[in-house]
This record gives C-alpha cells, sequence and structure tokens, in this order.
C-alpha cells in the first residue's frame, strides 16, 4: 500500500473503488491488489 498525495490516477483504475474510512481515504482494487492506496 502507497500513501499518495493525489489518488486520482488510481480512481481511474479499473476495478478501483473509493472508501472513506476512520477520516482517511484509501483505494480498494480488487481486480488489481497493487493498486491499493491511501491519502491523508
Amino acid at each position: 500500500m502507497k500513501v499518495r498525495n493525489s489518488l486520482s490516477s488510481l480512481k481511474t483504475m479499473p476495478g478501483a473503488q473509493v472508501v472513506r474510512r476512520r477520516g482517511r481515504t484509501f483505494v480498494i482494487n480488487k481486480k488489481n491488489p497493487r493498486m491499493k492506496a491511501r491519502q491523508g
């Protein structure tokens, strides 16, 4: 998992879901699990 300033490139990946948990923004991707990221 990466911590990134901008998640916009990961949001456009196929299978990406943007989830807000505990005040942080996560990108979860079941199709491509390498594309996980956290912001905040």
